[in-house]
Formats: C-alpha cells, sequence, structure tokens
C-alpha cells in the first residue's frame, strides 16, 4: 500500500482493507501513518486520534481496533515490558527510524531488539552504504573543474577496487548519449535526466558513477537526486569556480565566441546558471587543487560511510 502520511484517516483506510482481506482485528499505534512518527518532530496529529477514529467507526467496519501499547526491553529482566508499567525500570529501545539508521550505517543491532537471522535477512535487502553503489555528481560552469576532478576520482576509487567505476563526462555523453539534442533548456534537461538514468542504473547494481556536466538547472539535478537515492547514495558538489576564472581558462573557446556574438546559449553569458540549493559539497578550484578536491570528496564520503 502506498504511504500517504494521512494519520487518522490513513488508519481507518487501513482497517477497511484489512478487513477486505479477512482480519477481524487491526492493531492501531497511537502515532499510526503520521508524518512524524519515529523522529524528534512534535506529531502532527493528536497522539491516540488513529486508535479513536477506527474505534469509533468499528461497528461500520466490522474490524475491531487493538491499541498498540509501546513496550521497552529492560535488560535487568532480559524481557520486554509495557513502558506504562516500567515504572522505574531502565528501559530500552529503538526507534524504526534508528533501526534504519543503524542498516544504513552498518551499526551493531542488538539481539534484544531483533533475532540475528533476521537482522542477516535485512541487511541482505537493506545493504550499508558501505555495500551500496552510489553517484557523484559534479555541477559547475564550463572552465570549472568538473572534469578534471571527476578523472583524478576515477584513478582514486579504481585503486581502492571496491566497486566499478563508470564515467558519464559532459562532453563524452553529448557525443555517445544525446548527439541529437540542441542546447536548448528542454534538450539541457533532457541530457541532465538521460545522465541520470545510466547514473541510477550504475548505482542499482552496485557501482559508483561520476557525472560531470554543466547541469545548469536546479530541476533537472532535482529529478536525477530523487530517481538515484531510490537505489543508493547520491551526492552532489557544486564546483563553484567564478566565472571570470573560468573564462580565463576557457579551453574550448566558448566564453570567447559567446562574448563576440558568435555563438548562442553558452552558460553563464547568454544562458544562466542556477547553482544548486543544497549541495553536499561546494569547491572552488581557485582554492583547490583538483588533488586537495577529490581528497575533500573522499573524506565526506568516509563520513558518510560509503567507503571505508
Amino acid at each position: 500500500m502506498a504511504e500517504r502520511l494521512a494519520g487518522p484517516k490513513e488508519a481507518l483506510l487501513h482497517a477497511i482493507i484489512r478487513k477486505n482481506y479477512g482480519c477481524s482485528h487491526f492493531m492501531v499505534a497511537q502515532d499510526h501513518a503520521d508524518p512524524f512518527a519515529g523522529t524528534s518532530h512534535k506529531l502532527f496529529y493528536p497522539k491516540r486520534a488513529a486508535q479513536e477514529l477506527v474505534e469509533e467507526y468499528s461497528d461500520k467496519s466490522g474490524i475491531e481496533m487493538v491499541p498498540e501499547e509501546q513496550m521497552g526491553y529492560v535488560e535487568d529482566k532480559a524481557q520486554y515490558v509495557f513502558l506504562k508499567d516500567a515504572k522505574e525500570q531502565s528501559v530500552k529501545n529503538i526507534t524504526s527510524e534508528e533501526f534504519k539508521r543503524r542498516l544504513e550505517y552498518g551499526l551493531e543491532i542488538p539481539s534484544w531488539f531483533s533475532y540475528p537471522e533476521v537482522v542477516s535477512e535485512l541487511r541482505r535487502s537493506f545493504p550499508s552504504r558501505s555495500e551500496q553503489g552510489f553517484t557523484i555528481f559534479l555541477t559547475g560552469l564550463s572552465g570549472s573543474g568538473k572534469s578534471t576532478i571527476a578523472k583524478v576520482l576515477m584513478v582514486k576509487f579504481m585503486e581502492l577496487r571496491g566497486r566499478p567505476v563508470t564515467l558519464l563526462d559532459g562532453d563524452i555523453v553529448r557525443k555517445n548519449l544525446s548527439s541529437e539534442l540542441t542546447f536548448s533548456k528542454e534538450h539541457r534537461d533532457l541530457n541532465v535526466t538521460r545522465i541520470g538514468f545510466v547514473a541510477s542504473e550504475i548505482t542499482k547494481n552496485g557501482g559508483i558513477a561520476l557525472c560531470a556536466p554543466i547541469a545548469p538547472y536546479e530541476e533537472s539535478r532535482r529529478v536525477n537526486r530523487e530517481l538515484i537515492s531510490q537505489h543508493g547514495g547520491f551526492v552532489e558538489v557544486y564546483v563553484a569556480t567564478p566565472l571570470s576564472v573560468c573564462e580565463l581558462r576557457d579551453r574550448k573557446g566558448l566564453y570567447a565566441k559567446a562574448r563576440a556574438g558568435l555563438v548562442k546559449g553558452v552558460t553563464g553569458i547568454s544562458d544562466p546558471y542556477m547553482p544548486p540549493e543544497n549541495p553536499e559539497i561546494i569547491i572552488d578550484t581557485t582554492k583547490l587543487t583538483p588533488a586537495e578536491a577529490v581528497q575533500e570528496i573522499i573524506l565526506y564520503l568516509e563520513e558518510q560511510r560509503y567507503i571505508q
């Protein structure tokens, strides 16, 4: 079933669906389907509202509501107890959010919380970050240093020999995957989303995708983030080298031609570049060498446990 996070009304819908599948009783949590359940935020819906609504309509729905009572583990007794009966005892618990975090980061999950065999199967289905594929998505102006950083990163990852690595440089993709596209906004977006699709397949299969397009628009970058994040890690690196420096480098001569009016649609001159809103890493190559920039990225990946 799709998660709607609609609180009490979603609980009632769940009750009706379960009744249709032959259930006689339905256990409902105090914070059932609340968008902030299991987090440190205040609940969006009133506590126990879901239980009350399902119980109110139990005669019409034909399914009985069973209130779920919160429980915790008392180590001294080696057993679970209801929190309302715990009194002064030291109670341990792991929320669903914390459990998910421990799986994601490969952290220990105590045997009192779940059977080791169950945890083992869950680790197969939800591998830790160090076992997932991921995408490094470098975006910035032409001449900012994206491709150089991506190439150095590729060598670094090949040395680590942990996962297969694929470089999806902007020029390479334009030549081999998007040769029929123009430089209109629609086609630029399409080019970036094509890169995102290929990167998502690489990520899904446990590899590393290094993407280095200009990717000037936030919308297409957001679409890529959402797509790739379903399958593994997504790290956006904004190579924020100033336009003036990029123009001095101008290896392709694009900026000079754009300033002279010989070509149109050059990002930064006649076409806008929208800086990323929340990149994981920001790099200015006027302050860092390519090797130093790569080290910044590697440190971030180690921090986030994508590499060990």
